[in-house]
């Protein structure tokens, strides 16, 4: 607490008059990320054309800029942090919404939370790879995270007309 009381210039006690301690306050942090996060990836999706596909690649494209912009902030958000850590609920329901619209065009409503777990995990992974320079071996980096989102959307339409046909 006192190195973050040094950073933004008040005396470690200023502190605790907000925050009971360093998880409150990991949590308040927390949670302004993913309501910043759930802002950035809605004005993508709503500046962005109708068709489901422009959607989900304005969607990714927020998503990423954002990732690499505040590499510490998605971790803290999507890395396996303490529960007492986590955002709200409310602000996960914002960041969340975005990307289980965009899933819902895509696959339906019935399996958009599955179709949405599966962006999720690409976009933070590859993401968090990127930030890490996990990416030695050359090639365009952008490129290929465009290559995983067609990827994942054409997996994702295939995957909706096989469930269409079987039912």
């Amino acid at each position: 607490m006192a190195g973050i009381a040094e950073l933004v210039g008040v005396r470690p006690p200023s502190l605790y008059k907000h925050f009971d301690d360093r998880h409150a306050l990991l949590s308040a942090v927390a949670t302004e990320v993913a309501l910043d996060l759930g802002r950035t990836m809605a004005v993508a999706v709503d500046g962005a054309q109708a068709d489901p596909a422009a959607k989900l690649q304005s969607l990714a494209v927020a998503y990423r800029a954002f990732a690499l912009a505040k590499p510490r902030a998605a971790a803290l958000i999507f890395a396996g942090v303490a529960p007492d850590i986590a955002p709200t609920p409310e602000a996960q329901a914002v960041a969340a919404r975005p990307v289980l619209e965009v899933a819902a065009s895509i696959v339906g409503q019935a399996d958009a939370l599955a179709a949405a777990r599966a962006l999720t995990a690409f976009a933070y992974g590859f993401t968090s790879m990127e930030a890490a320079g996990a990416f030695r071996f050359g090639g365009d980096v952008e490129e290929a995270y465009g290559f995983g989102v067609a990827a994942l959307l054409a997996g994702l339409a295939r995957g909706r007309s096989a469930r269409s046909r079987a039912r």
